[in-house]
């Protein structure tokens, strides 16, 4: 561990002789606070009677130091454990927050001897990664729990087929009812496929200064035939910004073709969508109006959750498969935007995305994407 061998190279000194004096360690352990302060996980360096010599600055916040004392007993057991067998030893614990109201956390702790008497100690917070598990488990639930509805339909009809291949109107009505099911499965795969695309750690390998007129442009003429299907007029506003994005021009367009998608899908025969854009100082925003039937205040926080949908059953009449809201969060996010929604029941909703707008050459990918 390279943060380890530095430690030791600070105490024993590059000829390896641990012998020292007081003054000098000290000096040294307090040089040495400076390091535990830029490392991304608590960290502190003990004694073998659990004193705290030095830690980084969220150690007390996260419970792991009392005054100058390691505060977990399971903390301190594994120091002693560690100065018995002078060798490094690990331990996942959950860590109480004394008098905080965050509660508990569960860590990794980690103590490595540095000398003889002294060892580091790093708590590593699991917190997030049993998130990241519990969030892809639950993905991989909700996805076999999806694509079992249209292939389930898929097996019943082609059993339906062949029970009716004498009877020809069977057979058509079947098999007009399996090219549904197939469309469907076909826009779910597509969808998932473009979401792991837009959450990928290349997510912006093709960035280039975009114009926002040619994102509007290219978003309305990929939903055209869907709007004419639902005779649903798509109007883009006069005083359309012309400025220019810096990201990915595809993942742009999908952004809001999905927007002007659920805006389409989700509004009265005969009325308009309206599409338009602004500059508000310098974040560039693109809106996307309808005359549907709204959202609740309950839903409009989870809209945005994969396969989360306001009114299932609406959804399966409409064909989504409940990932499109989820994708243009992703793209928002990795062009250091956002999306929000206004929305009353009854009223309609605008969704509005925004990006950062692109300042003659001053935006930049890392810039953009926040990463």
């Amino acid at each position: 561990m390279w943060v380890l061998s530095i430690l030791k190279r600070k105490f024993i000194g590059e000829s390896g002789d641990p012998s020292q004096d007081e003054q000098t360690q000290k000096a040294r352990v307090a040089a040495l606070s400076q390091i535990l302060d830029v490392l991304p996980d608590a960290a502190a360096i003990i004694d073998a009677s659990d004193q705290v010599l030095e830690a980084s600055a969220n150690c007390v916040a996260m419970g792991l130091v009392s005054g100058d004392r390691l505060a977990p007993v399971e903390v301190r057991a594994l120091n002693r454990e560690v100065q018995r067998l002078r060798k490094t030893q690990s331990r996942e614990c959950v860590i109480n927050r004394s008098g905080s109201k965050l509660g508990a956390w569960e860590a990794r702790i980690q103590i490595s001897p540095i000398d003889e008497d002294l060892s580091l100690m790093i708590a590593q917070d699991l917190s997030e990664e049993r998130r990241l598990n519990d969030v892809r488990r639950d993905f991989v639930a909700n996805v076999s729990h999806e694509l079992k509805t249209p292939v389930g339909a898929l097996s019943l009809l082609a059993e339906a087929v062949q029970a009716a291949d004498t009877d020809i109107e069977q057979v058509r009505r079947f098999t007009s009812r399996m090219q549904i099911e197939v469309k469907r499965l076909t826009a779910m795969i597509s969808d998932l496929v473009a979401l792991s695309q837009v959450q990928g750690d290349l997510a912006l390998r093709n960035s280039t200064p975009v114009e926002v007129r040619n994102i509007i442009a290219e978003a309305v003429d990929a939903t055209k035939i869907l709007a004419e299907q639902n005779n649903i007029e798509v109007t883009i506003g006069d005083d359309v910004e012309t400025g220019r994005v810096f990201g990915d021009e595809q993942q742009l367009v999908t952004a809001l073709s999905n927007l002007i998608s659920n805006a389409i899908k989700y509004s009265p025969a005969n009325t308009k969508v309206g599409v338009g854009s602004r500059r508000v100082e310098n974040m560039i925003e693109i809106s996307v109006t309808d005359q549907g039937p709204g959202i609740p205040d309950s839903d409009v926080e989870r809209i945005f959750e994969r396969f989360y949908r306001v009114d299932p059953a609406r959804s399966r009449d409409t064909g989504g498969t409940g990932l499109g809201l989820a994708i243009v969060k992703h793209v928002c996010a990795n062009h250091g935007g956002e999306c929000t929604v206004w929305s009353q029941i009854g009223q309609g909703s605008t969704f509005t995305l925004r990006f950062p707008a692109y300042l003659n050459g001053s935006a930049s990918p890392t810039e953009v994407s926040g990463k």
